[in-house]
């Protein structure tokens, strides 16, 4: 008889060609790469704009504000209707959304005022895809679906695949605007070949959301035990997350590229591929940190925020632009660090029927810091612009002690 039907040969051979486990956190990881990238094209253009268009500063800056004001309530909707209606659904919905904000920015240089909701939807499209995508790559990435080694792992991959959108879409944006013709056009076409990759990626990852009948509801205590930890644990650092790379990307450049003649607009799209691209290359720093101590990753990422303000002023005082890129990339580095720390712990805190909202309450609260531009625009004529951004870092370093308090460090 032949050893090749023993029962412990078919274990064998079952073993030796079992399938890897399929990375459908990889398909659906694309998602929120096209969701970084729609937010981040137009800031690489705000010189372009003003240049092309003859925008004003404060103009621009609003419109980079207006993305929040319509980012921030599709956060807060996005989380429960992923919860109700699924995380598959209502990402791909949002991506198909954050197109059609696309295609209404390009037309914005024949009827400017289409710029207005192309930025508002760009932020109700966004909002709603980090919330329903950065829930469903992490279940995607534990098992029954995944093999990541941690939650928290699992948690931090959505991060990663945003910050690659950030780097790459500005930097592309930029490039094009610089030298292709009907730059105002154009420079958005990538992104709409992105998202519609995307959408064929991510159609044959499944549904992770918890499975409910149609009068399922879900007990909730009156005060939620995540309540307390959040606002002691993530709070403090969530709205830095944003603030440090929008005034990296939407406040520096302006303030030194006088002596770039020509070159303004490449100068802006390097910063903005140069400070998501300093949040990627933290990742491996935050996971050590993170096994050091629970709040190690945000007291760094704070830490690192800060200076890099100190330095932004410094470059802002002097005309540098070099020293403002070196500014950028700490701020950068900051950004990886506190993002990798809020997604961790939301991980850490929310139940399963109830990350999708913790998710999206964190994302709020990181958006938040999109205002910080404005604010600095609006503070300008009061302040030298070095003066503000001292100010800021102090807020930074504040923030870090109300994190590292003892109330704080007992919930850690």
């Amino acid at each position: 008889m032949s050893v090749s039907h023993t029962p412990t040969a078919r274990v064998g051979e079952a073993v030796a060609t079992a399938a890897p486990a399929p990375r459908y956190w990889l398909r659906a990881g694309w998602l929120m790469t096209a969701s970084g990238w729609s937010a981040n094209q137009y800031s690489s253009l705000l010189g372009a704009y003003r240049a092309h268009l003859g925008l004003t500063a404060a103009t621009t800056t609003a419109l980079f504000a207006v993305y929040v004001l319509g980012l921030i309530p599709a956060l807060l909707v996005g989380g429960p209707l992923a919860d109700r209606h699924g995380r598959r659904r209502v990402a791909r919905t949002a991506l198909g959304l954050s197109a059609l904000a696309t295609c209404l920015l390009m037309a914005g240089p024949a009827v400017p005022a289409l710029l207005w909701p192309g930025r508002f939807l760009t932020g109700v499209g966004a909002g709603t895809l980090l919330t329903a995508g950065s829930v469903w790559i992490k279940e995607l990435s534990t098992p029954p679906y995944g093999t990541a080694p941690s939650p928290g792992a699992a948690a931090r991959r959505s991060g990663l695949f945003l910050s690659a959108g950030f780097a790459t879409g500005g930097l592309a944006a930029s490039l094009i605007a610089q030298w292709a013709p009907l730059p105002m056009v154009l420079a958005y076409v990538p992104h709409l070949v992105l998202s519609a990759a995307a959408a064929l990626s991510a159609a044959r990852a499944p549904e992770t959301a918890p499975p409910r009948g149609p009068h399922t509801a879900v007990a909730e205590p009156a005060v939620p035990a995540h309540r307390t930890p959040f606002r002691r644990l993530v709070v403090p650092v969530a709205p830095w997350v944003f603030a440090a790379p929008s005034i990296a990307f939407a406040v520096l450049p302006a303030l030194v590229d006088g002596r770039l003649h020509g070159w303004q607009t490449v100068y802006a799209g390097i910063i903005t591929a140069v400070t998501p691209g300093a949040g990627l290359l933290v990742a491996p720093l935050a996971r050590r940190l993170s096994a050091r101590h629970r709040l190690a990753t945000a007291g760094t990422g704070l830490l690192v925020t800060a200076v890099g303000l100190l330095i932004g002023a410094l470059a802002v005082a002097h005309a540098q632009p070099v020293v403002a890129l070196f500014a950028a990339a700490l701020l950068g580095a900051g950004y990886g660090l506190c993002v990798a720390y809020g997604l961790t712990e939301v991980a850490a805190l929310a139940s399963p029927h109830h990350l999708a909202r913790l998710t999206a309450r964190f994302w709020a609260l990181c958006y938040l810091g999109f205002l910080a531009p404005y604010g600095v625009t609006l503070l300008t004529g009061a302040l030298a612009p070095s003066t503000i951004l001292t100010s800021v870092a102090a807020l930074a370093l504040v923030s870090l002690a109300v994190l590292l308090r003892p109330g704080a460090r007992s919930s850690a």
